[in-house]
């Protein structure tokens, strides 16, 4: 025990770029990869797009993920608090959700460049947002050092809401529609919990 406790009073004493492990390296190394390729995705996508709207949201992800990126490959290098802290992205879309099938053409792959439309582009950001939010959980939960796990726990909920945005815009054009249950199967998954009664443990 008392080894234990000088050899983690030595740890501590490590200087801040030398506090990672082995399997946090690898996967902050993963994460911080995803994202490169995400945004370098974001690049070329912004060409084929037509609407305004899905345009401007994509460059405003581009913006904070380019900030992202910066306070996670500072953060790795340094183990320190990072020159700018992590921010909350704040979506742009209303949460109206449609709800229901309209009758569509079936898709198929698209054969030529030509054929990319901002259905596609839409769909691949939510990719990129679902490998981001994907990476940077498991990075998270493997982190030993203190601020790094905190710089990629922090960017998960960003991840979340910039695809919650994606996801708004592509019901509201009907590129993704939402089925819904029968209301009496609804109702029963709905109420197939019920809340514990008497006293909350302390």
């Amino acid at each position: 025990m008392q080894n234990q406790q000088q050899n983690f009073q030595g740890s501590q004493g490590m200087p801040a770029q030398e506090s990672h492990g082995g399997h946090e390296l690898f996967d902050a190394h993963e994460a911080i990869s995803t994202l490169v390729g995400g945004m370098e995705q974001y690049l070329l996508y912004e060409q084929h797009i037509q609407d305004p709207e899905l345009k401007t949201m994509l460059q405003q992800h581009k913006t904070f993920l380019t900030q992202t990126y910066n306070t996670m490959v500072e953060t790795l290098q340094t183990g320190q608090e990072p020159t700018v802290k992590t921010k909350n992205y704040n979506m742009g879309q209303s949460n109206d959700v449609i709800y229901g099938m309209q009758p569509s053409q079936p898709k198929t792959p698209a054969q030529s460049v030509n054929e990319i439309n901002d259905q596609c582009v839409s769909s691949y950001m939510m990719s990129v947002l679902k490998a981001g939010a994907t990476t940077f959980t498991t990075a998270a939960l493997e982190t030993t050092n203190p601020v790094l796990r905190r710089v990629f726990a922090d960017s998960v909920p960003n991840m979340v809401e910039m695809a919650y945005e994606v996801f708004l815009y592509q019901n509201k054009n009907q590129y993704y529609q939402v089925p819904q249950l029968k209301q009496a199967d609804m109702q029963a998954i709905m109420n197939s919990f019920a809340p514990i009664q008497g006293t909350m443990p302390h």
